[in-house]
């Protein structure tokens, strides 16, 4: 919304005041596309220390519980954190091994940040873990991707693609979608929520 606002002000010129830049924020919004759910509890203290070690490329030793209830405790090395609805993870790589894991911090029983610096790795990038669908529990597995879907439904995402590459077929009363997208749970269960609105889904890989 930045954007938007700066544009306006420039062409307002001496009409804007700090009224109006005040009254801006309840002019507006950026809405839930799904549910919304109150954000889990976290512990302060496991927060700081957290960011701490983020900030300070520090190994940080973590006490954990996973979602199935196990407990275990480790030396992990942070390397970003992220915000997916009302969670938020740390990304991180256990001591001896050179794949990422998204730890839940509400799931942390303690963490402390160690003395111990480390080198951040060259071959991570955040933004890129994102754009591989990491954190829609998928490995970066491309696909083309291609359904029929009813014309009420599938509006939206004819308006808001899927991908740059994304082309649309008008059929009676259905688009035929075809696009390049990043195979993971999340685009099944997205897939799944159409329920009999979509058709006709197959995958080929890139």
């Amino acid at each position: 919304m930045d954007g938007f606002f700066n544009q306006a002000r420039s062409q307002l010129g001496d009409q804007g005041t700090p009224q109006r830049e005040r009254e801006w924020l309840n002019k507006v919004r950026v809405v839930s596309t799904s549910q919304p759910l109150l954000p889990p509890k976290i512990n302060p203290e496991v927060f700081e220390q957290v960011s701490n070690a983020l900030y300070g490329n520090q190994w940080l030793e973590v006490d954990y519980k996973n979602a199935e209830g196990d407990r275990k405790t480790a030396k992990v090395m942070p390397l970003g954190l992220a915000q997916q609805g009302p969670r938020m993870y740390l990304i991180c790589r256990f001591d001896g091994y050179d794949n990422e894991r998204c730890l839940a911090l509400h799931r942390f029983i303690s963490a402390q940040a160690s003395t111990l610096t480390f080198e951040r790795p060259n071959d991570f990038n955040l933004k890129q873990f994102d754009d591989d669908g990491r954190f829609g529990y998928g490995d970066g597995t491309k696909i083309r991707l291609s359904f029929q879907i009813k014309k009420a439904a599938g509006l939206h995402i004819v308006e808001c693609p899927l991908s740059t590459d994304q082309q649309v077929v008008v059929l009676d009363d259905t688009y035929e979608i075809t696009a390049t997208v990043v195979e993971s749970d999340m685009l099944d269960w997205w897939l799944l929520g159409f329920g009999d609105s979509i058709k006709k889904i197959m995958r080929n890989q890139t």
